[in-house]
């Protein structure tokens, strides 16, 4: 099993880096980043950085750590564009970064361009027809496609990326048509549990609740002919009834951890500790997990 973190884009590059460098010491697997124009309190009103250009820098001072996003949405993205970034960022990493995409949610950022808010339903539209498009400008040298929401006119995109044939997908989803995007077109499936478990739901809730999404997952990969155990399965942490108390110290997080493998995932994501928030932790037990439980769970 596999150790990432999120690093949130709230410093100023000068005092960030630090901790991209510090996430590498420590042994993570990957580093990702939300991307987000702005987030939740305590965050709205705070700084906060755009997500590719930090990611772009992270791959300056960082050698083997992979980074990427957790995750892109169609929200205020669109795919020629996006397709673009992520070359050149795929590039310039030397071939490190994954894209965690999922459909988006309310709220926050989601009309920060001024459009309306859109439904589940809509949402669920837009990235059924954003991954295909994404995936074929990732891997084609000129795409025109003209969609109900997106459109590309002999968009060139060579070399492409350097990870071949492009670089991979984390799909966030829960649902049955995000699971059928994760089975055709994802290296990874993303999920943070259950958000009707997040305030009074059990743990023991939460492992079952994720045990049917992970149920999902195999049914869609077989509803498309793809081996399931060919997709990453990836646990954002934070999220289920759980929250904070996996990082309480090492023995916590190792079983927290255990118990989720037995479920199938293959990479448990913790977020970096930030004072005064939802994110609070010790730092000197975080960094003591992050060596020391990554050894004990191999």
């Amino acid at each position: 099993m596999r150790l990432s973190t999120v690093i949130l884009p709230i410093h100023r590059w000068s005092e960030g880096q630090q901790t991209w460098r510090r996430a590498e010491d420590l042994g993570f697997h990957a580093a990702y980043t939300y991307d987000h124009l702005s987030w939740r309190y305590p965050f709205r009103d705070g700084p906060w950085f755009g997500a590719l250009p930090t990611l772009t820098a992270a791959a300056g001072v960082t050698r083997r750590l992979r980074l990427g996003t957790l995750v892109t949405s169609p929200n205020f993205r669109h795919p020629v564009t996006l397709a673009k970034e992520l070359i050149s960022l795929d590039d310039i990493s030397g071939g490190r970064v994954t894209l965690g995409i999922g459909a988006g949610g309310t709220g926050f950022d989601a009309t920060a361009l001024g459009q309306e808010l859109w439904t589940p339903r809509e949402r669920a539209d837009r990235l059924g027809e954003f991954m295909p498009l994404l995936d074929r400008l990732l891997t084609e040298a000129e795409v025109s496609h003209e969609g109900a929401y997106y459109s590309a006119h002999e968009a060139r995109n060579i070399p492409g990326c350097l990870q071949r044939p492009r670089l991979p997908f984390a799909v966030a989803a829960t649902g049955p048509r995000g699971l059928r995007l994760a089975a055709r077109h994802g290296q990874a499936w993303v999920t943070t549990g259950d958000p009707k478990l997040y305030e009074s739901g059990t743990p023991e809730q939460s492992v079952e609740a994720l045990r049917r999404q992970a149920a999902g997952l195999d049914a869609a990969c077989a509803e498309v002919g793809r081996d399931p155990r060919e997709l990453d399965r990836i646990l954002l942490t934070g999220f289920t009834p759980d929250r904070a108390r996996p990082l309480d110290s090492v023995g916590a997080f190792v079983d927290f951890a255990g118990r989720h493998r037995e479920l199938g995932f293959t990479e448990i994501v913790v977020h970096w500790p930030i004072p005064d928030s939802d994110f609070a932790a010790d730092q000197d037990v975080f960094e003591k997990i992050a060596v020391e439980a990554a050894a004990q769970l191999g």
